[in-house]
């Protein structure tokens, strides 16, 4: 594996104070740590670069794992000039200002990469007006977003665009970051073994962020190694990545749902710790859990519903921290039940159903009749009264008279449903029974 950052870097281009990362910057494209299915020799942006020709593209990926410097070691690999923008920062006016003066250049033979950083911040039309600049050439565009382009960019723009993922950085690059600031630095950082690897970490596959807590460390003079206890008093954690209404929020709560439903009561109750301790609003999470009490449990245990319930009325009554323990328990009950979702595509099926059939009148036999003339026309008429039947079952017809029965709920051999099974099996006997007699 390369190193993420130039392990000798340039006294003349780099300052003497800057910050530890910036002075750690890779100084070429294979000197990226942790991105080799990209930069390697087989990766899009080792290929574009073997060629000598970029497309424009979309670089995807969490903070701190080398966007704006791919994107800076391109337009060198390549020759092409080098103009950067932030949506945070930018708008209209900046955005005609860049594209008039990448115009200007083409007029000399110079093209122009132009980054966007946290390109998903531009609304539609801003993203649009990128679109006749990237089709004629003016400007070959990289874009870097954290969040999932197919959400946040046009289509357009995505049609114009490869979408290049980054990986979070994993234990091994970060450690290899460490190995070159020590090295930078000319000694090590002052940790213990285990303190070293609970820094990596805190970071979280974020490389900046791990530079950060190292230059922080190395600032500080310590008489002896702090161990993970110390360390942890000292520096603070970084903080997960989680946005209330974007990607993480649908993919943890997508992997609760899918943990509790496959039966795994320890991930689910991970991916419940992770929305938690992220800032989730504790009811929306415990809506979603109820939701899968009846989608994916349903009759197969009638009690996770109620479980459910009784957990919202613990948190509301408690609040957090304290009521969290209750959605946990809910959580734990879920996973652990057994599974159906019979009544769920009973529902759907019965739905569809009734939007299918309109407003078919209900057999008469079943229909009330108060009035004389209900009666004359044959409302209630040999109305089978099934308290008056030894099993308690009479084995009418409920149906219209226009519409053959259906079966939307076919209960699973799990759980409660197991029994209701037998009884809806007991009741077509009858039924079958009555119909020969």
């Amino acid at each position: 594996m390369a190193d993420l950052f130039a392990p000798d870097p340039d006294p003349e281009t780099i300052a003497a104070d800057a910050p530890l990362a910036d002075r750690l910057r890779p100084q070429k494209l294979d000197e990226v740590v942790g991105q080799d299915h990209l930069t390697g020799p087989e990766g899009a942006i080792g290929r574009m670069v073997a060629a000598g020709r970029l497309s424009s593209m979309i670089l995807w990926g969490p903070p701190g794992t080398g966007k704006t410097t791919i994107a800076r070691l391109l337009a060198e690999a390549v020759g092409l000039r080098f103009a950067a923008i932030s949506a945070v920062f930018s708008g209209v006016a900046d955005l005609k200002k860049v594209f008039a003066e990448a115009r200007e250049h083409v007029r000399t033979g110079q093209r122009t990469l132009l980054f966007v950083d946290e390109i998903h911040r531009f609304n539609r039309a801003q993203q649009d007006g990128f679109l006749p600049y990237v089709e004629d050439g003016t400007v070959t565009l990289v874009g870097a977003t954290t969040e999932n382009p197919s959400f946040e960019l046009n289509s357009a723009l995505l049609s114009r665009s490869q979408v290049l993922i980054l990986n979070r950085l994993d234990a091994a690059a970060l450690g290899l970051l460490l190995d070159r600031a020590e090295a930078l630095n000319g000694h090590s950082l002052p940790l213990t073994p285990d303190a070293r690897d609970a820094l990596v970490a805190t970071a979280d596959g974020d490389g900046r962020f791990l530079l950060n807590q190292a230059e922080t460390l190395f600032s500080i003079d310590l008489p002896e190694p702090l161990d993970p206890a110390a360390l942890s008093a000292l520096l603070h954690r970084r903080m997960a990545v989680y946005d209330k209404d974007r990607e993480g929020h649908y993919n943890l709560i997508s992997a609760l749902h899918k943990a509790m439903r496959g039966s795994d009561p320890q991930a689910s109750l991970y991916y419940l710790a992770r929305m938690l301790t992220a800032g989730e609003e504790p009811l929306y999470v415990l809506r979603r859990i109820v939701r899968f009490a009846s989608e994916d449990i349903g009759l197969a245990d009638p009690q996770a519903l109620i479980q459910c319930l009784a957990a919202k009325d613990a948190y509301d009554f408690l609040g957090s921290p304290e009521g969290e323990l209750a959605i946990a328990q809910a959580c734990l009950y879920c996973a652990t039940a057994p599974k159906s979702n019979a009544a769920y595509k009973a529902q759907k099926a019965a739905w569809k159903s009734a939007r299918d059939t309109g407003s078919l009148m209900p057999p008469k036999n079943i229909l009330n009749a108060p009035t004389k003339l209900m009666k004359q026309i044959g409302y209630g008429k040999d109305y089978g009264y099934d308290h008056d039947n030894d099993e308690g079952f009479s084995g009418d017809n409920y149906w219209p008279e226009e519409m053959k029965p259906e079966t939307y709920y076919a209960p699973v051999n799990r759980g409660f449903e197991a029994r209701i099974a037998e009884r809806l099996a007991h009741w077509d006997q009858l039924r079958s029974k009555k119909k020969e007699g």
